[in-house]
């Protein structure tokens, strides 16, 4: 006898499928409600992988068919920009609904992915105390320890006894799914301490919590960058890291997993901040706020550009002369654009891992410039030799320095710019890559018509 399936097998069919015939899978479940709810409630997870195959409208129509708090554990695994997508395609006051259901940190999430007009709307709409935790989320910016955090923290009063502490987390453990630490605060809810289990599990029943906890936790105030954060994280090895107000009132607790989240969100965001792209823009974003994104980018792009342009058009009586030299110049060009990309990547990342104490600066950018060296002479050597035995010694000659300066300068650049925008007070992956590549095109292209207009002259 043939084993049923089950929902999570069912639902990977689903997914399978409706990446490449998204209408059937809509229709199937259109038709088989109840397997549709079965599968929600079997694994929002496996659930929330079909929606996001499917379109709007199709993926708002299926969560409409659930109930209240299966949908919101739908919605709460998709990717934000998508869910938000969905909740834009219902009633305010249904969306409302279903965000309220949610965990705080993530219904927030998910409004401030919303459009301008529907997050008005929504919000307007929702309704209880977790409209107002929600609010209090989205008044922080959300690469900051505030908009990170969530408010559902356990926490326990420090003039508990050991014994009644061990009573009173059996009594959280029904209510929080998050038990990774446990805050002593005071009467005031500042925090004091924290608990380590298995201090607690060992001490006498009468002892005191102010006894058994550890005291001077590691904290964070709600306005701390969410790089500090993962970098505390990092370095104490912690699961996670409460949040205080200025008054070291505990306000919440940045999780493990949102410190994961935010560390591939930022290395996202650096990436297409140092390629010019927006750094809150994904392959979701609504193409009129990409536009504005990437508009000023492309425009500082052209200027920098046109310096590059200038440059050759100074050379154009030697091109005239040797129109050989039109087909080698990108090769120089390209060439020491990769070099420099290269540089610029490894200083980046060192930058971004906080590897690179401002009194290494000097250290990292005399590293690159070795490599630059040491690249170019080997690079040079060959395309040198290469020049040589399809063209002609003279043209080999000028490969070969030009290649060597470009790359050496390559080095130079792909190191120090970064490390000088940090100086200035910028963020070092600020359109690095646009810097980087105008200077070694300007070597490239510039230095090997400078060089052939010496070497070439008869």
């Amino acid at each position: 006898m043939e084993r049923p399936q089950l929902p999570r097998e069912i639902a990977a069919e689903l997914a399978s499928l409706a990446r490449e015939e998204p209408e059937q899978v809509e229709a199937y479940l259109d038709a088989h409600t109840d397997q549709w709810v079965e599968l929600a409630q079997a694994d929002p997870h496996d659930a929330a992988d079909i929606l996001e195959e499917l379109g709007d409208e199709a993926a708002a129509d299926l969560i409409r068919g659930l109930g209240t708090l299966e949908a919101a554990d739908v919605l709460e695994e998709m990717q934000d920009d998508l869910a938000a997508d969905v909740l834009e395609e219902m009633a305010a006051p249904r969306a409302a609904t279903m965000l309220e259901a949610m965990v705080p940190a993530e219904a927030a999430d998910l409004i401030g992915a919303l459009e301008p007009e529907a997050k008005e709307q929504i919000l307007a709409a929702m309704k209880g105390p977790a409209a107002v935790s929600v609010r209090k989320l989205l008044a922080y910016p959300p690469d900051s320890a505030g908009g990170l955090m969530t408010m559902r923290v356990a926490r326990l009063p420090v003039g508990l006894t050991a014994g009644e502490a061990i009573e009173r987390i059996r009594q959280l453990h029904e209510e929080l799914e998050d038990l990774s630490y446990v805050y002593v605060v005071d009467d005031l809810g500042r925090l004091v301490g924290v608990l380590s289990f298995r201090e607690l599990v060992f001490a006498r029943p009468g002892v005191g919590l102010d006894e058994v906890m550890v005291r001077d936790p590691i904290k964070v105030n709600p306005l701390t960058d969410r790089e500090e954060v993962s970098e505390l994280t990092r370095r104490y090895n912690l699961f996670g890291v409460p949040v205080v107000d200025f008054d070291d009132r505990l306000l919440g607790l940045v999780t493990f997993d949102e410190v994961i989240d935010a560390v591939e969100q930022e290395a996202g965001e650096d990436f297409a901040v140092a390629m010019g792209a927006g750094g809150e823009e994904t392959v979701f974003t609504p193409v009129r706020r990409s536009v504005r994104m990437r508009m000023p980018w492309l425009v500082f792009d052209l200027a920098l550009s046109s310096t590059v342009s200038l440059v050759i058009a100074r050379f154009q009586g030697q091109i005239e002369a040797v129109p050989l030299l039109a087909s080698l110049m990108p090769l120089v060009a390209r060439i020491g654009g990769d070099s420099g990309a290269m540089s610029l990547a490894v200083v980046i990342r060192g930058l971004a891992t906080r590897d690179i104490s401002p009194n290494r600066s000097m250290r990292v950018i005399l590293r690159e410039l070795a490599l630059g060296l040491s690249n170019g002479l080997a690079t040079a050597i060959l395309s040198g030799v290469i020049a040589t035995f399809l063209l002609n010694p003279h043209i080999g000659l000028v490969v070969f320095i030009s290649v060597m300066a470009n790359l050496t300068v390559a080095g130079f650049a792909g190191a120090a710019l970064p490390l000088l925008l940090r100086r200035l007070g910028f963020d070092p992956a600020l359109g690095s890559n646009l810097f980087v590549t105008t200077v070694t095109d300007l070597t490239g292209f510039g230095g090997f018509l400078l060089v052939a207009s010496v070497l070439l002259k008869g």
